[in-house]
């Protein structure tokens, strides 16, 4: 092993050295640790997470309220349908703004396209009815396409920017 300094002229100079004692390994002696662990350290506090990680659902949800069969089932259709254009569902896409389902299963989607001149403006809202008709439970359908507010790229999921490369 070469030690090397520098003297005054610039110069290097080199020791060489036949061995270097390793550094002393870390010893832990656990008979003094669990002596002086209970006047060290606190008792651990219980992991609030515990309890609300053991919680279930008090009462199940409506079929017409978020986490319900019929809502649920209407978002699995809607995230089937894809814009022509842009390989991303309408649902991930943020082209559906709101669905409801009322007490007799009839369910109303309120939706945009991206621009009103967008090529299947006519066609898109009647698939979507028919979509969301399909599903077990669905009496009727309803689409209502709107303008206001207009569609952005903002209202994209995180999974569609991902998608379309803009995260």
């Amino acid at each position: 092993m070469m030690d090397e300094q520098t003297n005054d002229s610039g110069k290097i100079l080199t020791e060489e050295v036949e061995s270097v004692t390793p550094p002393p390994r870390a010893r832990v002696d656990l008979d003094a640790l669990e002596a002086e662990a209970p006047a060290a350290q606190p008792a651990r506090k219980p992991d609030y997470l515990d309890g609300f990680l053991a919680q279930r659902p008090q009462a199940e949800a409506a079929a017409g309220e978020p986490g319900g069969e019929i809502y649920e089932g209407v978002i699995t259709a809607l995230k089937e349908i894809f814009d022509p254009e842009i390989p991303v569902n309408i649902y991930d896409l943020g082209l559906v703004y709101g669905v409801e389902v009322a007490d007799n299963a009839h369910v109303v989607v309120t939706m945009t396209l991206t621009t009103p001149h967008c090529p299947v403006a006519e066609s898109m809202p009647g698939e979507v009815e028919l979509r969301v008709g399909a599903v077990p439970g669905v009496g009727s359908a309803e689409v209502n396409l709107i303008w206001d507010p207009p569609w952005d790229p903002q209202k994209m999921s995180d999974e569609a920017k991902l998608e379309l490369g803009m995260l």
